[in-house]
């Protein structure tokens, strides 16, 4: 047993809680050694648990998981972070990697995808959904050049998505008045006036 990767599942679901527990436990060689609902439940026993790793949501109650990253990390900085959640928005894929965690997965990911998924990080590599993959290689497709910062970038891809001000701010846990900030010197940067028309020369400029 002592041998086992040590697995602790924090997800606020307790149904696909459970689900994750009973699925690794079943297999050879994984212990599932806590399960926590949220960041400010697992806060107080995950420092005992000495995981290897970490499955982590990012929808949950209280601080969400891209912000407990590098708490996480803090608390336990041997452990490796493996997100598993229904997001696969590229601004969420890089907060979560450039915040600490090791690799990406969203929850239609197989089990036995899941289950190789713990085993590649502890071995140091960084698992990721095959959709997530393809965000990930896009983003290196743009161009290099942009005047964009890359918050920017993010905020233009949202617009270009079909997404308010007030959602945008959601998505990216920012508030309103930044959101504001950064449209405006977006579209000072495009030299544009307009949503279709900072759109167009983001697309046109491959910036997105």
């Amino acid at each position: 047993m002592k041998n086992n990767i040590r697995v602790v599942i924090i997800e606020d679901d307790h149904i696909i809680r459970s689900g994750y527990e009973f699925l690794i436990n079943a297999v050879e060689g994984y212990s599932v050694i806590g399960t926590y609902w949220s960041y400010e439940n697992a806060v107080k026993e995950i420092f005992s648990d000495h995981p290897d790793v970490i499955l982590l949501d990012i929808e949950l109650p209280g601080a969400n998981g891209i912000e407990v990253i590098p708490k996480l990390k803090k608390l336990v900085p041997h452990s490796h972070i493996l997100i598993l959640t229904v997001y696969e928005s590229e601004n969420l894929i890089f907060s979560a990697l450039a915040n600490g965690a090791s690799g990406y997965l969203t929850k239609n990911t197989s089990s036995a995808k899941i289950i190789e998924a713990i085993k590649e990080v502890v071995e140091g590599g960084g698992p990721m959904s095959v959709n997530i993959a393809k965000l990930v290689i896009k983003s290196f497709q743009k161009n290099q050049d942009s005047p964009l910062s890359k918050r920017e970038t993010q905020i233009i891809e949202l617009i270009r998505n079909g997404k308010s001000r007030s959602q945008i701010a959601r998505d990216l846990f920012i508030d309103l008045e930044t959101v504001r900030s950064h449209i405006k010197n977006i579209y000072i940067k495009l030299d544009v006036n307009s949503r279709a028309d900072a759109i167009k020369a983001a697309t046109d400029n491959r910036l997105i």
